[in-house]
């Protein structure tokens, strides 16, 4: 029955969420929960048994986090263009799967090879899924917010079982274990997919064109199976790409520009008002890249403050400090996710719902509160410089109100102001915006670590916590900016609210 539900019947849904959002938030957490187990793995691990210097491993981590949410625009333009969103989510998990593997025989030895495979997968997984849970509502829904701020909860169940789990299997049993882990629950994303795409009615499938007489025909399977052979063969640029980060600057000052001029070529086809909202887009992108260059610290410097300045008491109890930079973020999310959705959904009705523009600015004062609570983490030190694992994870519960605040209904937006032929590119724009945050954010942590390896943990309680101060300054002034510039990117906007 489920194989001919129309796109109407199912953007008619009843309640306040559509039941493939559902599906798709269990096929997203179990797929989040590889990605961040592996995210909070990566530098500790790089530090740790690589033996690679603080600043490196920093850099290593802003390239490694560039180069898969870079992907997640070829991703999403091979899915609007050859592929179709099912397709490119199935096949970005297989890769996934694969990198994961790899990983888990010898992470060592095979460290490059497996993280490539895994960049290149999420690049084709992750925008898509994104675009999917878009399809699912009409575009003048005002429930659409609530949807991704639910399917962003999923998100972070993922984030929190896979960030605390492999990193304690990594550190207390096995490297190989814990990326083994990763696969197995990569494999449930994708099986759970595979056993409920059929609800999802013609949402995903493969795109047509149209030939000289205007008629619909399909792309040519041949073009689908250059894709993924492609995908295979660019692995080992890949692999160099991420081992050298001098080559990432390279990549990163090519990218940037390029996808830009596509994105112009393509709103050369737009008419008047689809411009607009799609320069409106890039106002949202650019702001969202130095949010991420802050927030993603938390993989970068973040990981390594709490591996050498946190004691292991979190309110009395023993926890594991990295555990807890990997997953408290997540535990708050998943907290209230639903219930600011609903909370955005009780106040449209009575019509004073804050709109975008004031959501993102406030996303940022929130990370400029947070960051100023990491920094005031250095009043709470004893005198060998570990500090306050309580105050490091208040510092995470205020930022997390301004991820939720930017993040889902950053995903939200976009798929409202992108056109209908344009919204896996304009997710993927999304996402590379992520890039270069990532790409910042270890620029930043480097330069953080830059009182070297032989510094005393007071010296790098000083010196780290410095550094969030001067990024909570700049958090402060970019929400200034964003609200004060909200008149002019509401006229952009249109009808979008």
């Amino acid at each position: 029955m489920e194989k001919n539900l129309s796109l109407e019947e199912i953007q008619s849904f009843k309640g306040k969420f559509p039941k493939q959002l559902w599906y798709l938030f269990f096929s997203e957490m179990w797929e989040r929960f590889c990605f961040y187990g592996m995210r909070g793995m990566l530098t500790y691990f790089m530090v740790h048994h690589l033996m690679m210097s603080e600043t490196v491993a920093n850099l290593q981590y802003g390239a490694t986090q560039a180069f898969v949410y870079a992907f997640t625009f070829v991703g999403g333009l091979f899915a609007d263009k050859l592929l179709g969103f099912r397709k490119s989510l199935f096949w970005g998990g297989l890769l996934m799967i694969t990198g994961s593997c790899i990983l888990a025989v010898d992470p060592k030895e095979f460290f490059f090879i497996g993280i490539s495979f895994t960049i290149i997968g999420t690049g084709f997984f992750k925008p898509n899924i994104s675009t999917m849970v878009g399809s699912l509502y009409k575009s003048d829904d005002n429930r659409r917010d609530a949807g991704f701020s639910l399917f962003y909860s999923g998100i972070n169940i993922g984030a929190l079982l896979g960030g605390y789990a492999c990193i304690y299997l990594g550190k207390n049993y096995s490297w190989n274990l814990a990326f083994g882990l990763a696969a197995i629950v990569m494999a449930i994303s994708l099986i759970t997919f595979v056993f409920t795409q059929n609800s999802l009615g013609p949402i995903g499938l493969t795109p047509t064109k149209k030939d000289k007489n205007g008629n619909e025909i399909e792309i040519k399977k041949t073009n689908q199976y250059l894709v993924y052979l492609g995908s295979l063969l660019v692995i080992p640029i890949i692999m160099t790409l991420v081992s050298k980060t001098e080559y990432t600057d390279y990549f990163m000052y090519l990218i940037g520009p390029a996808t830009l001029i596509y994105l112009f070529y393509e709103m050369s086809k737009c008419n008047k008002e689809e411009k607009k909202k799609l320069f409106a887009a890039l106002i949202f992108i650019v702001f969202s890249i130095i949010f991420w260059a802050f927030f993603e610290q938390s993989g970068g410097s973040l990981s390594l403050f709490a591996a050498n300045n946190l004691n292991d008491k979190l309110l009395g109890v023993t926890a594991d400090p990295n555990g807890v930079n990997n997953a408290s973020n997540s535990l708050f999310v998943i907290i209230f996710a639903p219930i600011l959705g609903i909370i955005w959904i009780a106040m449209s009705k009575k019509k004073i719902e804050p709109n975008t523009l004031i959501k993102f600015g406030l996303g940022f004062i929130f990370l400029a509160i947070a960051f100023y609570v990491f920094y005031a983490t250095r009043f709470f030190a004893d005198k060998n410089g570990v500090t306050s694992l309580d105050m490091f994870t208040l510092a995470y519960f205020i930022i997390t109100f301004g991820e939720l605040c930017l993040s889902p209904i950053g995903l939200s937006i976009m798929t409202k102001l992108s056109t209908k032929n344009l919204q896996g590119v304009m997710m993927g724009m999304w996402f590379l915006a992520s890039a270069y945050g990532q790409y910042a954010a270890g620029i930043l942590g480097a330069g953080m670590a830059s009182t070297g390896e032989h510094a005393t943990k007071s010296e790098k309680l000083i010196t780290y916590t410095d550094g969030y101060y001067h990024l909570a300054i700049y958090a402060l002034i970019a929400g200034i900016i964003i609200i004060s510039l909200s008149p002019f990117i509401k006229k952009l906007m249109g009808n979008v609210k």
